[in-house]
């Protein structure tokens, strides 16, 4: 028995995580769930894709993923279970989910789930919730051991997985760039794709100051001077700050404020920031 970790951006305003609940305890009662986020934007494949990666990495070998922001649900897109490195599952359609766990963690195997088996009876004439009659049956089925890895279906080569575009962190002699991946959502906080390391490679230490780009499809948004410092303590109520954020790489905060919301700053693959000396 494993557990079974769903994330999803369905919101809690209605039955749907519940009627998902119901499916996967239906498999077998005694099955451990555990919500990741029902929170994802709507249809923001990529918020999905990087929450799985803040994720998995703290959940003991075998558990099983089921992650649904499906905005293409009845297509033609594929329904597979991905076999991490680190010896995770995670069910999904393949549309890009799997983007930031294949690039930090490693996918080994990838197979395509046989609806035909693997779907929840009677529900073979919707096409519109694949969340509960398909990724969460499925799921469950195979975190209680009543299916194997292999029974999921057919396996593919996991170089044919649909990935969003991600960019390396460019290295300069006096800056750093890279993609503004998230937010730390209630507190407005900005999440970097820069390692700490190589931030630190270019010399900074705890009090400097530090000129901060912010871009969007290439174009300057924003611009700033903060300060890099261990913690939110660091620094006075209100000020910026550049700190190391739990996933070990740069972010971008106000002390007790919302910096995405202050300078109108959002995520994704076009959005990038540069961090350089001055």
């Amino acid at each position: 028995m494993k557990a079974l970790v769903i994330q999803s951006d369905f919101g809690l305003d209605d039955g749907a995580v519940a009627s998902m609940y119901g499916v996967a305890l239906s498999c077998d009662p005694s099955l451990q769930i555990y919500n990741l986020t029902h929170n994802i934007p709507p249809y923001n494949i990529w918020e999905g894709s990087f929450r799985l990666a803040q994720t998995i990495g703290y959940w003991p070998q075998g558990t099983v993923f089921v992650s649904v922001v499906d905005p293409g649900v009845g297509s033609d897109r594929m329904s597979v279970v991905a076999k991490t490195a680190t010896g995770h599952y995670i069910v999904t359609p393949d549309n890009g989910t799997l983007t930031h766990v294949h690039a930090i963690f490693g996918i080994t195997e990838v197979r395509q789930i046989d609806e035909g088996e693997n779907r929840l009876r009677g529900s073979e004439a919707s096409y519109t919730f694949h969340g509960r009659d398909v990724y969460a049956y499925t799921g469950a089925r195979l975190a209680a051991g009543i299916i194997s890895y292999e029974e999921v279906g057919p396996r593919i080569d996991p170089s044919s997985l649909v990935l969003l575009p991600l960019s390396d962190t460019i290295v300069e002699p006096d800056s750093i760039t890279g993609t503004i991946d998230a937010l730390d959502v209630r507190y407005g906080s900005l999440w970097t794709s820069i390692p700490r390391a190589q931030f630190l490679d270019l010399g900074f230490q705890f009090g400097d100051r530090v000129r901060l780009y912010a871009t969007h499809n290439g174009g300057v948004v924003h611009a700033n001077h903060v300060t890099y410092v261990p913690s939110f303590a660091s620094v006075e109520v209100g000020e910026s700050l550049a700190y190391v954020n739990s996933l070990d790489r740069m972010a971008v905060a106000i002390n007790r404020g919302s910096y995405a919301r202050a300078f109108d700053i959002a995520t994704g693959p076009t959005w990038h920031i540069t961090l350089a000396k001055l």
